[in-house]
């Protein structure tokens, strides 16, 4: 693999780890000297290697610089969403409780409108209740005067009818009817 494809992978394995690990393995498996704690390891291919880490360091440099950049650009366009998102939310929630806010109202000015509407048709019911009643006592005034003119009537006719003290039997009078008694009886004018 070139260096063009690894820089084309910003989660490759970092190269200079690859180099650093490579020097630790020589180390370790470098040959002990006789009688002491000290190794041999090959100094030519060991400074080759530290040399080509020191030479790739800046460009892993430049390709964790330009991770942490490309991870803060996500952040942060992660945050605009969300922020937008959460903006939404709110104005979706706030437009809710103002639906709701006039739903509410709505029922209220509802109830009241109907409320005012049963305390005018009592209102109205009692004016229509009282108006009938003036008018049946208006009724009841006439007819009483009515039923006086007629007692007041009957009794006039009455007082000019001849009445044989001695024969009080009043069959012969014209209009005088013997099956009504005398407190139900009436004064036919059609029969004269």
């Amino acid at each position: 693999m070139t260096s063009a494809e690894q820089r084309g992978d910003p989660y490759r394995m970092p190269e200079v780890d690859h180099l650093l690990d490579r020097v630790a393995e020589l180390i370790e498996q470098a040959r002990p000297m006789p009688l002491s704690t000290s190794v041999v390891i090959n100094k030519d291919e060991t400074l080759e290697l530290l040399e080509e880490a020191r030479v790739r360091l800046p460009e892993e440099l430049r390709a964790a610089r330009w991770l942490l950049k490309e991870r803060e650009e996500f952040l942060a366009r992660v945050q605009r969403e969300g922020d937008d998102i959460l903006d939404e939310a709110r104005g979706q929630a706030e437009r809710m409780v103002q639906r709701t806010e006039v739903v509410k109202a709505a029922e209220q000015r509802a109830r009241q409108l109907v409320d005012d509407a049963e305390a005018q048709a009592r209102q109205i019911r009692h004016q229509v209740e009282d108006f009938c009643d003036q008018k049946l006592a208006g009724f009841q005034s006439a007819l009483d005067k009515i039923s006086q003119a007629v007692d007041s009537g009957r009794e006039k006719l009455q007082a000019t009818l001849p009445v044989d003290p001695q024969n009080e039997d009043l069959s012969d009078v014209e209009g005088f009817s013997p099956e009504l008694d005398e407190g139900s009886g009436f004064f036919d004018q059609d029969d004269s």
